[in-house]
């Protein structure tokens, strides 16, 4: 059975506990009653017997914008949804997946947001957006919670609605330069945004605890179409010194391709430099088409929150494609977003088994997670577990529970592993100096 929320409210949340919060009131609730029907989505023939054995979720991702796009993240968990009603559902109940577009707008993902409450969804799963000062007020409002987030803002690491199951930006920014940490200078060109500026103290973290100086911050408008002036300033940054190689990191999201045209293009004029970044900025479909072997990415050390893409752990993820969206271009297994929504719908489905014949609602999936659920994920994460205040409560994430990443680098022309297992990140973090 799906049953009503019990309303909760994240006032000091640092001071109350789940349930001092429960019942109370949040001046979010009253956006409940706010209609928006544009820009969403649903799972075709699962609208007819919502409620009762039907549980409602909702997964939303900015697509068709000049910036970020991630349109693989809300199609997957359609083919999620398809493929776990053809087997039954979850526990007997069927999987209604909704979605929304974001469009990397702040106003489109708080009406995202309010579009969840109204619907009742019970959690918003594996969803990426930028703007989590705009959907979190009306989640936090209505006790919805947001159950692996793309962790691109540091909101998802506060929030006590917010579960991530990756480290998000601040594990494979200190992650990364912990691996740059021998070499010469280094420059991160990151977007012009309230997101971006999280960037610098969390690659400079990791830079630190290898004994090398901070980086030349770069900021770069989000949205354009050539970054020659970019290029060439960190290009003269990083090639001041002949016998210490710099290194270049972009960490501009879908316009790193964008970047590395202009780069590619005027380094020519400058000594050698390497070049590295994360995953979500760059993956094997991005190395191709620059070149592969021959291409800028050559050499580059890349860190991702999970095992490459060939690893055999993400067989699940790849069966589901297979069966339910076969020839959907939109969804590619390689992408940390729909290796992300995959692992988020992994986690809720244990939570909703965790339940058994009991009430699924917002408040009963946050109560599971709250008493200490754990959760694994075949693998390709250390086992998840959320508590208010986890280790790295101390220095502003309090949700972050998996501070793992991969270091990987690309091989005449491939992306593979470049260190066998995970590096954990969390001392590192702990030396982060990041403003809120």
């Amino acid at each position: 059975m799906t049953g009503r929320r019990r309303t909760r409210s994240t006032f000091l949340p640092g001071l109350l506990t789940r349930h001092a919060r429960k019942g109370v009131l949040s001046a979010g609730t009253a956006v409940a009653c706010a209609a928006l029907l544009a820009g969403c989505g649903v799972v075709p023939g699962t609208t007819g017997d919502v409620g009762g054995g039907t549980i409602t979720v909702m997964t939303w991702a900015p697509q068709s914008t000049k910036a970020t796009n991630k349109p693989g993240m809300p199609a997957f968990a359609q083919a999620y949804a398809r493929w776990i009603n053809a087997k039954g559902g979850i526990n007997g109940r069927k999987l209604n997946v909704l979605t929304c577009n974001d469009h990397n707008d702040s106003v489109a993902a708080a009406k995202c947001a309010r579009r969840a409450v109204k619907e009742n969804v019970v959690a918003v799963v594996g969803s990426y957006s930028q703007y989590a000062d705009s959907f979190f007020p009306s989640l936090e409002g209505a006790g919805i919670p947001y159950i692996g987030g793309y962790g691109a803002t540091n909101a998802e690491f506060t929030s006590p609605l917010s579960y991530p199951v990756n480290g998000g930006q601040p594990a494979l920014l200190a992650g990364l330069g912990s691996a740059l940490a021998e070499c010469g200078p280094v420059a991160l060109i990151r977007p012009d945004t309230i997101a971006g500026d999280q960037l610098p103290p969390l690659l400079d973290s990791g830079l630190k605890a290898g004994g090398h100086r901070a980086s030349n911050d770069q900021r770069a408008a989000e949205d354009a179409t050539e970054y020659d002036g970019q290029a060439e300033r960190a290009l003269r940054t990083t090639s001041t010194d002949r016998e210490d190689q710099g290194c270049v990191v972009p960490a501009l999201g879908d316009r790193n391709g964008t970047f590395m045209d202009s780069f590619r293009r005027a380094r020519e004029d400058y000594p050698e430099v390497r070049t590295a970044t994360v995953l979500g900025s760059v993956d094997q479909t991005v190395i191709d088409a620059t070149g592969g072997a021959s291409g800028p990415y050559e050499g580059s050390y890349i860190t991702g929150w999970y095992p490459v893409a060939s690893d055999p752990r993400w067989d699940g993820m790849k069966r589901v494609i297979r069966e339910e969206a076969f020839g959907d271009n939109r969804i590619d297994p390689a992408d940390a977003g729909v290796q992300t929504t995959w692992i988020a719908y992994t986690v809720f489905r244990q939570i909703v088994e965790s339940l058994g014949d009991g009430e699924v609602s917002a408040d009963t999936v946050a109560e599971a997670l709250d008493d200490g659920l754990k959760v694994t994920t075949d693998g390709l994460t250390p086992t998840l577990r959320w508590r208010f205040q986890d280790k790295l409560a101390a220095v502003g994430f309090p949700r972050l529970v998996n501070a793992n990443v991969t270091l990987q680098v690309v091989r005449e022309g491939r992306l593979v592993s470049a260190r066998k297992g995970f590096v954990d990140t969390t001392r590192t973090l702990e030396n982060a100096d990041v403003s809120y």
